[in-house]
């Protein structure tokens, strides 16, 4: 079974998408999300002018070789660009195994080894009691384990927090701006720690201790003042801190680990196994954070978190709304099939998405299954993909008050 049609759509129902559909001589079709937020372009055009033409002809089946054949072959290895091309290809390639074979792609991985994924929600709120709101919603909705994000005084605009919501609103927060160029925010660490620690005291005296609650210091922290937001949170027994500092500095986690018990989670901005070598070797994190989309697809993904394995290392897989239906269903496959499954971060789509992809998922008390459908269990509208052209849009970015630039 050859690959006869590649087809590169780019469609924006809300967000910015890239997909790749691969279709075979036999007529079965492959979806694999490339999307890139802020760059999606450049994926869309390396798929174009760089990869499709090597696929073309290519065994459908030979899942592994055609993953070695892109990233080895161009001799330029690595980055977000060329592991989201990978990972659409890998993606739609064991879209279509499944459907050959009849049968999920979980099944195609090993089979189940749980009912469902569980999944974290997003809550957010410029005051505490706005907070609690958003909190109340994602309860509602079934959601058992919430990342806790808030407004600091002083502060405009902080990265991970949408607007207010009211009594069962959802979380629809979109940080890439419509704009051509990226929105400058600003930011001061001292007053974020001062007032995040009493933000999850009140979080918990307010929900009590059953809450799986998750925070995410977005690389705004050096080392030390890591390693000091992460033991003023050991006593509201975080699930996990996310990001605490850059992790590009890898020797930088030896000092956030000394000092504090709170759960790592690190990775969400790493695209291979090779960028975790040193934290997992060394036990440096506990969740990696690397999203499907943008580290090689499951092929890829599954070797990293076999590795992680081996030292009690669980998956927190990346999961916004900017990696489309298609990835979070790669997403959801593969943490069915793994032992170290940790959660998955889970950001419901609007609805205009929902009508581009047409998706089998199951949400039930708190956990994902990504349904029985033969291979990914989502199809692609092409003609309502249509009606949504791309919009340019761009991630923010900081400033400190005397005008530096700063990690956001």
């Amino acid at each position: 079974m050859r690959i006869e049609k590649v087809d590169v759509i780019v469609t924006s129902p809300g967000r910015n998408f890239v997909t790749l559909k691969l279709t075979t001589g036999d007529g079965v079709v492959g979806l694999g999300d490339a999307t890139l937020n802020g760059r999606e372009l450049a994926v869309a055009s390396y798929l174009r002018d760089h990869v499709a033409a090597l696929l073309v002809g290519r065994q459908a089946h030979n899942i592994e070789d055609t993953w070695q054949y892109p990233y080895r072959g161009p001799y330029w290895r690595r980055g977000p660009v060329t592991m989201a091309a990978i990972a659409a290809v890998d993606m739609a390639l064991w879209d279509i195994k499944g459907k050959v074979a009849g049968l999920p792609v979980y099944q195609l991985l090993g089979g189940r080894s749980r009912r469902g994924a569980l999944a974290y929600g997003h809550a957010s709120g410029t005051t505490v009691e706005a907070l609690f709101t958003a909190i109340r919603n994602l309860r509602d909705d079934g959601f058992k384990a919430i990342r806790i994000q808030a407004g600091v005084p002083g502060l405009a605009r902080v990265y991970g927090v949408g607007s207010d919501q009211l009594a069962g609103q959802r979380y629809d927060y979109a940080p890439a701006a419509r704009t051509t160029v990226p929105v400058e925010e600003d930011w001061d660490t001292a007053a974020y720690l001062r007032h995040i620690p009493g933000v999850f005291e009140a979080v918990r005296a307010q929900f009590g201790a059953d809450l799986l609650l998750l925070h995410d210091a977005h690389h705004r922290l050096t080392p030390n003042q890591g390693a000091q937001l992460g033991r003023a949170l050991e006593p509201f027994d975080l699930f996990w801190l996310e990001d605490c500092t850059p992790a590009e500095n890898q020797e930088a986690l030896r000092l956030v680990r000394q000092h504090t018990t709170t759960p790592l989670a690190i990775g969400e901005v790493f695209n291979t196994v090779w960028d975790y070598q040193q934290i997992i070797r060394e036990q440096l994190i506990d969740y990696v954070r690397s999203s499907v989309t943008h580290t090689g697809g499951i092929t890829h993904v599954k070797k990293l978190l076999e590795y992680a394995a081996q030292y009690q290392i669980k998956s927190g897989m990346h999961g916004p709304t900017d990696v489309s239906p298609v990835g979070m269903a790669a997403a959801m496959h593969l943490g069915m099939s793994i032992h170290n499954f940790g959660i998955q971060e889970y950001m419901k789509h609007g609805a205009k998405t929902d009508l581009v992809f047409e998706q089998s998922f199951t949400w039930t008390d708190g956990l994902l299954h990504p349904g029985a459908k033969p291979g990914l269990g989502v199809e692609l509208n092409v003609d309502e993909a249509g009606k949504y052209p791309y919009e340019q849009a761009y991630l923010p970015y900081n400033r400190l008050a005397d005008g530096t630039v700063h990690d956001w």
